[in-house]
Parts: structure tokens; C-alpha cells; sequence
């Protein structure tokens, strides 16, 4: 099934890619194309390519947002998490901080690496950074 994006003018259409199990792939930091590569060379470095099926890598931009969303993860779960233990049981300041400040680093640092993978799945699925085969070089216009 191929779906018509922007454009409809000019660019032929693309066959759709599942955005689901292209995030879910990333998720596991597996290739969002073959789901069999491995998505990361280090912790948060992505391979240049998929050593199973070739997926050039090197054009993604996850950037900042991986950080953002694992913050907002984060956060939410331990404000519930806290505001629970609080109404339920009465502790002093320092156990709350023997509590969630290695809880929060702990689930920070477990997070960052799945969902930059599934980030770089959504931008695999969307053709997004190069992953549609053209550059994201804004062309000079003439006037």
C-alpha cells in the first residue's frame, strides 16, 4: 500500500511504513527496518549502518528530544510515585532521598537508549533526516 505524503504535485508516492513497529523495533535498539541489527554502537551512538540489511544510519537527528521525552517519562512516575508513598506512609525528608534520587538516575539512564531508538524509528518510518533518500538541504532560492 503506498500512501501519497506532501507533495502530491511532484513526489511519486512512497510505500507506507509502520510507524508502530518501527518504534517498537527502535525501542528494543534493534534496526526499524529489518528488526534484526543492532540500532547502537555505545550507549547512546547509533551504528552507521545495519550489519543485517544496509540502513544508512549516519543522517538521523534524534538530538535533544530522546532526553525530553525520558524526562517527561521520569517524571511523571516518580511525582506519582511519591505523591503515593506520601499519603500512604510517613517518612522523613532523607528517606525520600534514599528513595527517588537513585530511582530517578536509575530510570533516566535505563530509558535514554530505548526511546532514542524508537525516536530513530519515527524518523525511519516518516522519512524524516534522509531516511527517504533526499538531503535536508534547503535550497537557495533566486531573487
Amino acid at each position: 500500500m503506498t500512501v501519497q505524503l506532501f507533495g502530491a504535485d511532484t513526489a511519486p508516492a512512497r510505500p507506507a511504513r509502520p510507524v508502530g513497529q518501527a518504534m517498537w523495533r527502535g525501542f528494543r535498539c534493534r534496526c526499524p527496518h529489518c528488526g534484526e541489527g543492532k540500532l547502537f554502537r555505545a550507549f547512546v551512538k547509533s551504528v552507521d549502518h545495519c550489519t543485517v540489511c544496509g540502513e544508512d544510519y549516519t543522517h538521523q537527528q534524534a538530538d535533544d528530544f530522546p532526553a525530553y521525552i525520558t524526562i517527561t517519562i521520569v517524571g511523571h512516575i516518580v511525582l506519582g510515585g511519591f505523591l503515593a508513598v506520601e499519603t500512604l506512609f510517613l517518612l522523613s525528608n532523607w528517606a525520600h532521598l534514599a528513595i527517588w534520587v537513585p530511582l530517578t538516575i536509575l530510570m533516566s539512564i535505563a530509558l535514554l537508549q530505548p526511546v532514542k531508538g524508537a525516536i530513530i524509528g519515527l524518523q525511519w518510518a516518516n522519512y524524516m533526516h534522509g531516511f527517504g533518500g533526499e538531503t535536508d538541504e534547503v535550497e537557495p532560492s533566486d531573487q
